[in-house]
C-alpha cells in the first residue's frame, strides 16, 4: 500500500509540475510515466485516466495552499492585513515559479479550467469549486472589513468576486506576457476595488 502511494504522490507532483508549466494538452501520459519514473502500467493503476491525474494535481496544489490561506485569512488577522498577505503571497508564488521553471506560470485552476473547461466537465467543475474556495476566503475578509467599519455595507460576495476576478486577469496577463510586471498593479488595484490604500507595496522584479 506504501508503494502504491508514493507512486501516486510522484504522479501527482510530476503532474502538477508538467501541467503548470506547459499546458495539459501538451503534456502526455508518456512524459508523465518518464519524469516520474514509473510504468505506464503503474500510471494507469493508481489514476483510470490523466483527467483523474490533473484534478488530483490540482486538489494536491489546494491542500498545499490551504494552511497559509487559513493563515492569512485568521479571524484573529486585522482585515486590512488579510489582503495585505494575500497580494504579497500571490506575488511570491509567481516569482517562485519563475525561477523554477523559466516562465510565469499563472494560477493552475485557471488556466486547466480555461484550457479544457468546453471540454471535460470533470476538470471545469474541479475549477469552477476551487474558485469558490478561494472566494469564501475573500468573502470573509471583506465581512471583516464591513465589521471593522473600514468600508461600506453591501453584499461582501460580490465584492470578493471582482477582487478575484481582478486577480486572475492580471495573472493571466503576467502569464500571456511572461513578465510579472503586471503584478506591480495587483495590491494597488485590489484596495481601489476595496476603496482603501495599502500601507505597503512589495517590490517586484520583472
Amino acid at each position: 500500500m506504501k508503494r502504491e502511494g508514493d507512486t501516486k504522490q510522484r504522479l501527482v507532483k510530476v503532474a502538477a509540475q508538467l501541467i503548470w508549466e506547459q499546458s495539459y494538452g501538451s503534456v502526455g501520459v508518456d512524459d508523465i510515466c518518464k519524469k516520474a519514473g514509473v510504468t505506464k502500467g503503474s500510471f494507469y493503476f493508481a489514476f483510470p485516466s490523466k483527467v483523474d491525474l490533473a484534478i488530483a494535481a490540482l486538489e494536491e496544489h489546494w491542500q498545499t495552499k490551504r494552511a497559509i490561506l487559513d493563515s492569512i485569512f485568521s479571524s484573529q488577522e486585522p482585515a486590512l492585513s488579510r489582503f495585505e498577505k494575500y497580494c504579497d503571497l500571490i506575488i511570491s508564488d509567481q516569482k517562485s515559479k519563475r525561477e523554477e521553471f523559466g516562465k510565469v506560470c499563472g494560477c493552475p485552476a485557471c488556466s486547466l479550467g480555461s484550457e479544457l473547461s468546453t471540454q471535460d466537465e470533470r476538470i471545469r467543475q474541479k475549477s469552477d469549486e476551487l474558485m469558490e474556495r478561494f472566494i469564501r476566503y475573500l468573502t470573509s475578509a471583506v465581512s471583516a472589513l464591513q465589521t471593522e467599519g473600514l468600508i461600506p455595507q453591501e453584499d461582501p460576495k460580490v465584492v470578493a468576486r471582482q477582487i478575484y476576478d481582478y486577480i486572475m486577469g492580471l495573472m493571466l496577463e503576467a502569464k500571456i506576457q511572461n513578465s510579472l510586471e503586471a503584478l506591480h498593479r495587483l495590491k494597488p488595484g485590489v484596495f481601489r476595488i476595496l476603496g482603501l490604500k495599502p500601507t505597503g507595496l512589495t517590490s517586484i522584479s520583472a
